[in-house]
């Protein structure tokens, strides 16, 4: 068991409310002893660390991990740090939380009680481009009048196609996630929408969902799924922390007090 020092380098994983604290029986990164220092009634759950930046690899991104996952189980206000963030000392947490403390009392109300969920809904086809040309006239008359007698299209052409594409794919992704949403927006208190990273993908949200209406979050998923047909596919993840929800642009009272 690690043992804890004041002077020692504080890795961060989160700040809660301090009255919301309880026997933290999780290791943190390094298989260090996780425990809180409080100020202004925040609490900023750490541990020590003997260096002053920490490796992103897989065991310390599930400490990470860990960690945040038995804070939502026991805390109601939860506000998750990135993976990495790593005060010098027990008195510049302590500082940080002290010089932050009407931001962070505020970003506290605004996920208490609260967790993310994920949803992802792509489209469950082998090839993106194939489908579209077959469900959409414009695209498929486009390439067959630059293929008329198996000639090779021309790079100005093929630009031309893929803008085509490109607009078909951004419309419906629109349209898709204003429908998503508009069901969604019932079944939870915020909804952030991510970019799609692969062209497959319809859409990628966040949700920020009560803790004790995650069943009834499910039901909405399930009553979008219902307005598309077996083209495409309904993924959820859950519960988090809620990453998504949290704007904490904190301001050290000096300089580089936070890595």
């Amino acid at each position: 068991m690690s043992t804890q020092s004041s002077n020692k380098n504080k890795f961060i994983y989160a700040l809660v409310d301090s009255t919301d604290l309880s026997i933290f029986n999780v290791r943190g990164v390094n298989k260090s002893t996780v425990y809180s220092l409080a100020s202004n009634n925040i609490a900023a759950i750490v541990s020590d660390l003997d260096k002053s930046r920490v490796r992103p690899d897989r065991r310390n991104i599930m400490a990470h991990r860990e960690v945040l996952e038995q804070l939502m189980r026991q805390c109601n206000g939860v506000l998750p740090m990135r993976f990495g963030v790593v005060a010098q000392n027990s008195m510049a947490v302590k500082g940080l939380m002290s010089a932050n403390v009407m931001l962070i009392k505020e970003q506290m109300q605004r996920v208490w009680g609260q967790v993310e969920m994920g949803l992802r809904v792509t489209w469950d086809v082998d090839n993106i481009y194939e489908y579209f040309v077959a469900t959409h006239p414009i695209l498929r008359e486009a390439r067959d009048s630059i293929m008329v007698g198996g000639r090779e299209a021309s790079r100005a052409e093929k630009i031309e196609l893929g803008r085509i594409f490109d607009r078909l794919l951004t419309e419906e992704r629109k349209q898709y996630t204003d429908t998503v949403v508009d069901v969604l927006q019932n079944y939870c208190t915020e909804i952030s929408v991510g970019t799609p990273k692969v062209n497959n993908e319809v859409m990628n949200l966040s949700c920020l969902v009560k803790k004790d209406e995650q069943d009834n979050f499910e039901k909405g998923i399930f009553e979008a799924s219902k307005l598309f047909n077996n083209d495409y596919l309904f993924n959820y993840t859950g519960p988090w922390a809620p990453h998504s929800f949290v704007e904490l642009e904190l301001q050290s009272p000096q300089k580089q007090t936070v890595i």
